[in-house]
């Protein structure tokens, strides 16, 4: 029950990064750079200051793995930012959670892990509803720059989540990935034009970053190393449904048959595939 409250909580998380990102950039719109900096700023500071609360030796920062969970973590910081241009807030969350569940399958396979035949139909049920939502259809096609972009920041987060399941210090392992990444989104503030820099788009940033990032991803790396990789690819998938329900609350997006259904089939999947033993 306890990791159980600890997903909801941080699945819950990961759905308000896509409502505040696209709130920023589109609708009070922040360059997606300025976004991501900000974001990663605040997402750092949060953690950092946590460190120095919990009185214990700070973490190491050079190493190949935090240099690879830094990487990862610009990757799929500036990838999700660029895609929040032209993408409704449900749509990119299930491209994103999509593409992290078929990394992390293919991983665990080519890794020789045991995967239970139920999670294995549970994926499939759930990447089918990716397929229903994917799949070109005349006014509805996906606007395919934002949805490449998405698509490149859902295999960062899927190394970044692989990488998580090694972590025996969830806190600082993530306060030493958010400084690392920080000089990285930097490098990236040219390649974009200049946005507004209104206080609601900054203070959307701020929160996205320091609580539903900095304290959300904390969490994750808290909970990775107790659960398969494989069932953290597909409860991953709960995402896009709390996504599409707050985006149509708060963001006024529309919620068409077409992804009621790919939400059904992905909610089945997760439903089919959580029972199955680690």
């Amino acid at each position: 029950m306890r990791i159980f409250v600890l997903l909801v909580v941080t699945m819950s998380a990961f759905a308000a990064n896509s409502v505040l990102t696209r709130l920023g950039v589109a609708r009070y719109g922040m360059d997606p750079m300025d976004f991501a900096a900000i974001r990663v700023a605040a997402g750092g500071l949060m953690l950092w200051a946590l460190i120095g609360l919990r009185g214990t030796a700070r973490p190491a920062l050079w190493s190949g793995r935090r240099i690879a969970g830094a990487g990862c973590l610009a990757g799929y910081m500036i990838g999700f930012s660029w895609a929040y241009l032209s993408l409704e807030a449900g749509i990119g969350a299930l491209i994103l959670f999509g593409v992290i569940q078929v990394v992390i399958f293919g991983w665990s396979v080519a890794a020789g892990q045991a995967i239970p035949p139920r999670r294995w139909l549970g994926a499939l049920v759930a990447f089918g509803g990716l397929c229903v939502l994917l799949w070109p259809s005349g006014a509805q096609a996906l606007p395919w720059g934002g949805a490449s972009a998405m698509i490149i920041a859902g295999l960062a987060w899927a190394g970044y989540t692989l990488l998580g399941g090694r972590e025996p210090d969830a806190l600082g392992a993530s306060a030493a990935n958010f400084l690392l990444c920080l000089p990285l989104v930097l490098l990236a503030l040219p390649l974009s034009d200049a946005g507004q820099l209104s206080a609601a788009g900054i203070t959307t940033a701020v929160i996205a970053g320091a609580i539903t990032s900095g304290l959300g991803y904390a969490l994750w790396y808290r909970v990775l190393p107790q659960i398969a990789a494989t069932l953290a690819g597909i409860a991953q998938l709960s995402v896009p449904v709390l996504t599409v329900v707050a985006g149509a609350l708060l963001l006024a997006e529309p919620v068409t048959a077409r992804l009621i259904l790919a939400g059904l089939l992905v909610l089945g999947g997760i439903a089919i595939a959580l029972p199955a033993r680690r």
